[in-house]
């Protein structure tokens, strides 16, 4: 019988303490770096959802449904609202207030407003006319300056000079509210897009009209040959600037150049489109909010297909707007949500989706100009200010927190593959209705392509190929 017995070395007899442990000062060679860097990526994420506050302010004024927003050139924090009560209301974002009240506007509905050449304005209306305005917009800045470096600093002097300003300011007011030029139309508008260049605009009606500021009649007519739909929206190209698109009732959506004054191309889809958004980066791409739910980005190179599907709203999206980075894009939809997509992903796990109890249908949605902030318009009346990046932290940062802020994005980022850390990134609280619609939807899908296969089963070898979702989505195209 063999024993094996354990055997310790003996230490040195001049040397009775324990042995001494050889520590490597390189952090990236320590043995427990990766489960560290994992846990910190945890603790960021867990972070990140815990300080997520998206919703930043209200804006009232509206005594009905805000269905148009527009954002006013070289004005960061200034948007003009318009909606259903006749009225447009120029706000300011950093001081929350309203800068400039355009009672009775429009009788009825404003269909669509859009910035002209300079601080003007154009609208359109059910009620059958185009009106300009002029936006001199209020300067508080040099009001503020002139008061501290007035030579009067008592207080009556500068009660005089707050009170002057008040009434220039009311005088303004009284000839802002009157527009510049009225342009009578035959029809009913619902849309109205101006060139970025020229001195031209374009409306949606009965068809594609294209006018020119200085008459009174519109100059070239697009509709399509054959075409008696009703145009719901236009919108003119930003880097090619006189290509423009529509979309029209009967599920179309149409290309049209003013140069050649025709339409050059026009698809039919299977449901009807609500909105359409141009790239902002990619001159060829656009952007659709279709009644199916979903939302499709096309390339004029090659209409048969969409180039990307977005899925995620569980009822008819009715809005969409590009950020001016391009690489995001802000959606609306009839249920009551809205949602920021990143470019390219198209079941939304890294999209954020904003909701309140008491915002109702989103009627549009828009970044402002420098990406940071999403407005929604909502058929409460209300217009809604949203953090693009739901737990960016407002204010000044000093060097040490903008570090530590990087660091832990970079964690993210490196982890977000890891199962624990990627669910937490992709939990998003939705509503009970929202997530009620979403598994009953699941359902539905699941049993049409259920049916489908077994029709294609049951049938002959070859008759029922299975088609990609893409190729079904455009029905016809004429050119």
């Amino acid at each position: 019988m063999k024993i094996s017995l354990l055997q310790h070395a003996t230490p040195h007899p001049g040397n009775s303490g324990p042995m001494p442990v050889q520590r490597n000062p390189d952090a990236l060679m320590h043995p427990l770096s990766r489960a560290r860097e994992r846990k910190r990526a945890l603790n960021a994420s867990k972070m990140e959802r815990m300080f997520s506050k998206p919703f930043v302010a209200a804006f009232e004024g509206h005594e009905d449904a805000v269905e148009c927003l527009e954002r006013v050139r070289g004005r960061v924090g200034t948007v003009i609202s318009a909606g259903f009560d006749g009225k447009i209301i120029v706000h300011s974002l950093a001081r929350r207030n309203a800068l400039q009240t355009i009672g009775n506007a429009h009788q009825g509905k404003i269909g669509g407003i859009c910035m002209a050449t300079g601080d003007r304005l154009l609208s359109c209306g059910h009620d059958r006319s185009i009106k300009l305005w002029s936006l001199k917009l209020p300067n508080m800045d040099d009001g503020e300056e002139a008061i501290e470096d007035s030579a009067e600093n008592d207080e009556e002097g500068v009660t005089r000079r707050i009170k002057s300003i008040h009434l220039d300011a009311l005088e303004d007011s009284k000839s802002l509210n009157k527009p510049l030029l009225v342009y009578p139309s035959k029809v009913p508008l619902n849309s109205i897009h101006h060139h970025r260049y020229q001195s031209l605009f374009a409306t949606a009606s009965n068809g594609v009209h294209v006018w020119d500021e200085t008459k009174t009649a519109p100059i070239t007519n697009l509709t399509f040959t054959g075409s008696s739909e009703t145009v719901d929206v236009v919108r003119f190209n930003m880097s090619e600037a006189s290509v423009l698109a529509s979309i029209g009732s009967e599920r179309t959506m149409c290309l049209y150049d003013i140069r050649t004054g025709k339409a050059e191309r026009r698809i039919v889809m299977q449901m009807r489109s609500n909105a359409l958004s141009w790239s902002p980066t990619q001159p060829s791409v656009f952007l659709l909010a279709s009644e199916d739910h979903n939302l499709y980005t096309f390339d004029i190179r090659a209409l048969s297909t969409p180039t990307q599907i977005y899925k995620g709203h569980v009822s008819a999206v009715t809005s969409c707007d590009w950020s001016p980075t391009g690489t995001e894009f802000v959606s609306g939809g009839w249920d009551r949500t809205v949602r920021v997509w990143k470019e390219g992903d198209g079941n939304g796990k890294e999209g954020e989706s904003y909701h309140t109890k008491r915002m109702q249908r989103v009627l549009s949605a828009m970044y402002t100009s420098d990406a940071r902030f999403v407005l929604s318009a909502s058929d409460d009346g209300n217009v809604r200010l949203w953090k693009a990046n739901p737990h960016e932290r407002l204010g000044v940062l000093d060097t040490r927190e903008r570090n530590a802020i990087e660091y832990r994005e970079a964690l993210k980022q490196r982890w977000k593959f890891d199962e624990e850390v990627g669910k937490v990134l992709r939990s998003r609280p939705v509503p009970k209705a929202i997530k009620t619609a979403t598994s009953l939807k699941r359902t539905m899908l699941d049993a049409s392509a259920e049916k489908e296969d077994r029709r294609r089963k049951h049938s002959r070898k070859g008759e029922t190929n299975p088609r990609a979702e893409r190729k079904k989505l455009v029905i016809a195209m004429a050119e």
